[in-house]
């Protein structure tokens, strides 16, 4: 008779059948944690900002409105134990930090990062700071695909796999939009590096989240946008054009105000844990005139989407919400910029809706239909990922009618903030340090390591007014290399000369007893600095075809310092990604790693 469970237990062997099902778990465990994190948030809300509200007497107005600040302010003290025991992983934006963890140190993320930013950004949230949850969501879904994959002591393509489906899951859950989860995922987290094999675990991982999200919360989205449509395509489509220029404009603007906020704060003579305290204070006061700026500030942007927003205090909201959030997270709050960017583009596309609107009455919807509009618009631009800014909006709205003018200014948006800028929100860090985070992890080890920390001090100079004979003596001598530096009088680098330079006058006997070094050197040599990277040395080994470089002190003063040899870089980069190795299986890499 035929043992039929031979075939059975190698199927649940399969690789590929295990993924499944480690994804499916990832899913429904992250649709759990994002069930927990908006009840922890709106538990502090309740508890912290409703209640500070009746303590204070703020709704009576008057002089208690300048109580007002107290509140965000008494979310931050209670961040200061968290911020002490776990210093550098529970303060501002930690999105830039989770990136580098996935794509460049191997996915290892501890447990504990699922706790530090629910209580953390709850904290921020709850009590009024300018930020959103739906970048902590994805770290904590991430942490969680993390944890099992180090439970299973899985690779680390598959470690990544397994982190993008958590976040891909907490997207999903949180907007109850299990499309734009899968393409957060693979646009912003894998930055648009991913396999079939990897893009099936998002998906299941996306689904399973919606349906835990759904059956708790219903099939409602995270905030709903009434049916538009386009009511004059000649006329609207252009608009629609201009409006994602706009979208790029700004986008640009809110990438640099946050950075220029954020250094301002780090350079800022306060105690560190006293910053989120004075962030929270500007909050207070700018939310005393314009509350829309505390929180995630979805109320508000409901009713603009519904098309009951003023186009003056919307105008104003675009720059208050994005100096708010900078401040928020700039000066140590806990929290992301999803949120954020969906109410600054909203702002934008409302106030540009409700403009053209009181222009042209009959040829133009809603200017509500231009704020749902722009908050995809927005997004893709903030973020450069126009497929999860499309889909995202799409699933929202449920309306086929509106996509078109949502992926005309998606598209324009994120074209003009990417000339503008190159680097996204998510990406200044990494621009800020020389590594281009797109180009993999082996390109960020070979930027992490200095030409200086590899050279071969104990170089042989030869003056250029040496004679051919002379020169074959060092080369006889030479322990190894056959490369020198030809040096002038003051001992500045002039050329390099090898071998091969000599055997073109070996045959003609007297050249070689005339002829000098300068006389056959290479004039025209490619030079490194101390300071350049392993990366660059190696694109100009591969390029020249050479195997070693001159190392100089500057460009503009041509010291030689030492000689880079090929074998020597290729010997630095095994041992780093060795090193890298272990600290990943040992759990100790940290962001200097």
């Amino acid at each position: 008779m035929t043992d039929v469970s031979q075939p059975i237990r190698r199927f649940f062997r399969n690789e590929q059948f295990r993924m499944v099902l480690i994804a499916t778990f990832i899913g429904l465990v992250a649709g759990g944690a994002n069930i927990i994190f908006r009840m922890v948030v709106e538990l502090v809300h309740r508890q912290i900002f409703v209640r500070g509200h009746e303590l204070l007497a703020i709704g009576q107005g008057g002089w208690h409105l300048l109580l007002l600040p107290l509140i965000p302010m008494a979310g931050m003290v209670l961040l200061i134990p968290l911020s002490l025991l776990y210093p550098g992983e529970v303060n501002g934006y930690g999105f830039t930090k989770f990136l580098r963890q996935v794509n460049l140190e191997g996915g290892i993320i501890r447990f504990r990062t699922v706790v530090l930013k629910i209580l953390s950004c709850s904290l921020t949230l709850g009590t009024g700071g300018s930020a959103g949850v739906e970048g902590p969501i994805a770290q904590v879904g991430g942490a969680l695909g993390s944890t099992l994959g180090q439970f299973f002591r899985v690779s680390g393509v598959r470690m990544k796999v397994y982190i993008a489906a958590g976040c891909a899951a907490g997207i999903a859950a949180m907007f109850n939009a299990p499309i734009a989860g899968v393409f957060f995922a693979a646009e912003i987290v894998l930055l648009g590096t991913y396999e079939i094999g990897s893009f099936a675990a998002l998906v299941i991982a996306s689904a399973m989240a919606t349906v835990v999200s759904r059956a708790y919360y219903g099939v409602a989205p995270a905030f709903p946008v009434p049916p538009y449509q386009l009511v004059n395509p000649l006329v609207e489509v252009p608009l629609y054009s201009v409006l994602g220029v706009i979208m790029g404009l700004i986008a640009v603007f809110h990438i640099k105000v946050f950075y220029t906020v954020r250094d301002r704060f780090a350079a800022f003579t306060l105690h560190p844990q006293l910053k989120p305290i004075f962030g929270a204070l500007l909050i207070g006061i700018i939310g005393i005139a314009f509350p829309q700026v505390m929180g995630d500030g979805y109320d508000y942007l409901t009713a603009v989407l519904d098309g009951h927003g003023l186009v003056l205090i919307m105008a104003v909201l675009i720059f208050l919400k994005i100096i708010a959030t900078a401040i928020t997270l700039g000066s140590g709050g806990a929290g992301g910029v999803f949120a954020p960017a969906l109410f600054i583009g909203g702002m934008v596309g409302g106030t540009f809706g409700g403009l053209v609107h009181l222009w042209l009455p009959g040829h133009t919807a809603n200017p509500g239909a231009y704020a749902a509009v722009g908050i995809g618009a927005f997004l893709a631009a903030a973020t450069h990922a126009p497929l999860t800014a499309i889909f995202l909006l799409f699933e929202m709205t449920g309306n086929y009618r509106i996509i078109v003018p949502i992926m005309l200014s998606s598209i324009i948006g994120t074209m003009v903030a990417a000339r503008l800028n190159h680097d996204s929100i998510d990406t200044v860090d990494f621009s800020r340090e020389g590594i281009d985070i797109h180009e993999g992890r082996e390109t960020a080890v070979m930027r992490s390591i200095k030409v200086g920390s590899l050279i071969t001090e104990d170089v042989d100079f030869i003056s250029e007014e040496a004679n051919v004979d002379q020169l074959l003596t060092i080369f006889s001598m030479a322990q190894s290399g056959f490369y020198f530096p030809v040096v002038d009088a003051t001992g500045r680098m002039t050329g390099v000369v090898s071998l091969q330079d000599v055997k073109s006058i070996l045959h003609d006997e007297e050249l070689r007893l005339s002829a000098t070094v300068g006389n056959i050197c290479a004039r025209k040599v490619v030079v490194l600095t101390p300071d350049e990277t392993l990366y660059d040395a190696m694109r100009i080994f591969d390029s020249m075809g050479i195997e070693e470089i001159p190392v100089v002190e500057s460009p503009d003063n041509r010291w030689v310092v030492g000689m880079l040899k090929r074998r020597d870089a290729i010997a630095a980069y095994n041992r780093e990604i060795v090193r890298r190795g272990i600290c990943e299986i040992q759990g100790t890499c940290n962001i200097e790693d």
